[in-house]
């Protein structure tokens, strides 16, 4: 308790002109559990009720994130996705059910709190978080929760939390390994500092793609919950300069320092980073001096396969993502085969490159563009995982 790190969040920042709301007779007994306890007590309870967190993401870690923060009384959350709920997210993020496919998941997910904790405010961010209104949004926040999928999304969190003095609590999941951390740039090492630049995303599936065992985002998305309430009570001692690895398979947790960079561009003694940048361009997935590459939109396609237009279509994903769905009309080929089928591909007619979520598949036509291939390339909107959305829901209209 006499380690300033330790004081909540409410040291870490000066709120001290805000007026505090104090506990109702209902909340005091919903909270119970939580004030008996002498780390948190009623001050500590106060403190939740009072404090502001973003969660970045409303899928498989800011689900139970989102519900477990809103049963400790977390006052303000805000929810940031622009995404829907569709069939394949209901295995691991419970803040949805059947009957909410189709929905905004910012919606869906503002009507499950509010059951949950009806004095719990919830804001809507259904727009996608970039450099043009990150500090806006996240600038809102106490603290801000990272529950995204992708690196570009990491960075940004970082960078926005890093600004703006506040803490980023880190989740990541992939088949059977999650991680937990907070990165607080003020009192220890930022997400840079662990991971400088991001891999090529070539060589990095998502969720979508490799797969998530469903019980491990609760595990995470817990322990990121876990993390807020320390933060905010000053109960306990957060993850500040360490990442927490959960292997699923053994069950074994283990731990890895990180230590501060003072060379980090963001949080080092000299930073280089003093505003917000482009992060696809920072995570690869924009490449100065070549053409924009062409995109189709899965009705697009549809109403192209409806005329009997001719044109091909590559479809790059794994055997196992086949196995979900067969993409109609496409030639399976795998990533790393691109290079030696090109001269069966007829430079005639177009292309059309389809992957799990139409990431992976800008990389099979860059592959091609630069090995020579002269066809017009489009690459599928969403990939399969949109084709999906829209082909069932067409067929429902039918």
């Amino acid at each position: 308790k006499n380690n300033p790190a330790m004081r909540g969040v409410y040291s870490m920042r000066d709120n001290n002109s805000q007026e505090r709301a104090q506990l109702s007779r209902e909340e005091i007994s919903r909270y119970s559990a939580h004030i008996l306890m002498p780390e948190i007590n009623i001050e500590g309870q106060k403190k939740l009720k009072n404090s502001k967190v973003l969660i970045v993401g409303a899928g498989g870690l800011g689900s139970p994130l989102a519900l477990y923060l809103a049963a400790a009384g977390i006052g303000t959350i805000g929810i940031a996705d622009f995404d829907i709920v569709d069939t394949s997210n209901l295995q691991r993020q419970i803040l949805f059910q059947s009957k909410d496919r189709g929905r905004l998941k910012t919606q869906a997910a503002k009507e499950k709190i509010e059951a949950l904790n009806p004095f719990v405010k919830v804001i809507e961010h259904s727009v996608k978080l970039d450099s043009s209104n990150a500090l806006e949004i996240v600038g809102g926040y106490d603290i801000a929760a990272d529950a995204a999928d992708n690196f570009q999304t990491r960075y940004l969190i970082n960078d926005a939390c890093a600004l703006l003095g506040i803490p980023d609590v880190y989740g990541s999941v992939f088949q059977f390994e999650g991680q937990a951390s907070v990165f607080f740039a003020k009192q220890g090492a930022c997400y840079r500092c662990l991971i400088p630049s991001p891999p090529p995303p070539n060589l990095v599936p998502s969720c979508f793609e490799g797969g998530v065992i469903g019980t491990l985002v609760g595990i995470i998305g817990s322990i990121q919950a876990q993390e807020i309430i320390k933060l905010i009570t000053g109960a306990g001692q957060p993850l500040i300069g360490r990442l927490a690895v959960f292997d699923a398979k053994s069950s074994r947790m283990r731990e890895i320092k990180v230590d501060k960079d003072e060379n980090c561009p963001v949080c080092g003694k000299n930073p280089s980073i003093k505003k917000l940048i482009d992060y696809d361009e920072f995570c690869g997935l924009k490449r100065d001096g070549l053409k924009p590459i062409e995109s189709i939109s899965a009705l697009e396609l549809k109403k192209k396969m409806d005329s009997g237009a001719s044109f091909q279509i590559i479809d790059i994903r794994s055997d196992n993502e086949r196995a979900i769905f067969n993409f109609p009309k496409a030639r399976a080929v795998s990533f790393e085969k691109l290079i030696s089928i090109k001269d069966e591909l007829d430079p005639l007619v177009e292309t059309i490159f389809v992957c799990a979520i139409g990431a992976k598949s800008l990389f099979a036509i860059r592959i091609l563009e630069e090995d020579g291939f002269q066809g017009r390339m489009f690459n599928l909107e969403g990939g399969a995982k949109r084709w999906f959305e829209i082909y069932n829901a067409i067929n429902k209209e039918g």
